[in-house]
């Protein structure tokens, strides 16, 4: 298992480098990532850069991101994961610095993590604040309540709907336009509980208070109404089991084949 602590030096250095190549960038560089002692303050100031407005600043965005960072040490640790999910999933991904700073995946769910600390602390009028600002700024939207796991990947994004009682495993990579909802109006449990290492493919809808097995593969497209057992391949509208990915972990191959 790689030392997640390593990222952040690499991505210090891969900075400065980044900024001395694009003089137009250096300050971008420097206030975003160089000019930061730790990777926790600089994730703070990032995501309050990209949210803040005129009547909620990025400094005081900044200031309750770093009390939440404080209060769970471990959500560096779980954004860390994320880089290094974007670093060895997607072959756009050349340096730590691109999904950290510029793929909005990366954005809304680093802004979920804190708004789901929000949420538990009883703080649910700023976290929903956080929801909205993400969906407008990203065109993602994701339920503060929503339970996400580490080592997430989520390909472009745009369009990607997650729902309040909805649960991601560790290392699930889901692509654009995915929607984890609901089948009607009713209360309770009624989003999908994704298991561990799952590949979600664009545009599919998962809906329901039902289950998507470890290892799984999700299709292009596909409406998946019912449960999806372990380690199987399921595709269409409605989704049927059509293949068996190859892989143990789907998600980290990225293979889009129905059969491996």
């Amino acid at each position: 298992m790689k030392n997640l602590q390593s990222i952040w030096p690499k991505m210090h250095s891969q900075a400065i480098s980044l900024a001395s190549n694009e003089l137009m960038l250096t300050s971008y560089y420097h206030n975003h990532v160089v000019n930061h002692e730790s990777f926790e303050s600089a994730l703070a100031f990032h995501v309050a850069a990209e949210l803040g407005s005129e009547t909620v600043s990025e400094q005081m965005l900044n200031a309750l991101f770093v009390e939440v960072l404080q209060a769970e040490p471990s959500l560096a640790d779980t954004a860390l994961a994320d880089i290094d999910a974007y670093f060895e999933r997607d072959p756009a991904c050349d340096n730590y610095c691109r999904p950290f700073l510029f793929f909005k995946g990366y954005l809304a769910i680093q802004a979920q993590r804190f708004a789901h600390h929000l949420w538990a602390s009883q703080r649910q009028s700023m976290a929903r604040y956080i929801q909205h600002s993400v969906s407008v700024l990203c065109d993602v939207d994701i339920h503060p309540a929503a339970q996400l796991g580490r080592g997430l990947m989520v390909d472009h994004a745009t369009g990607l709907v997650i729902g309040e009682t909805a649960v991601v495993g560790n290392n699930v990579s889901l692509l654009h336009g995915v929607t984890l909802g609901g089948t009607g109006n009713g209360v309770g449990k009624r989003h999908p509980k994704i298991g561990e290492g799952v590949l979600i493919s664009s545009g599919a809808k998962i809906l329901g208070d039902i289950t998507v097995g470890d290892g799984a593969k999700v299709g292009a497209g596909s409406v998946v109404l019912e449960s999806v057992p372990p380690h199987v391949t399921v595709a269409g509208v409605p989704a049927k089991v059509v293949g068996r990915p190859v892989e143990e972990s789907p998600s980290l191959s990225m293979d889009q084949h129905i059969d491996g």
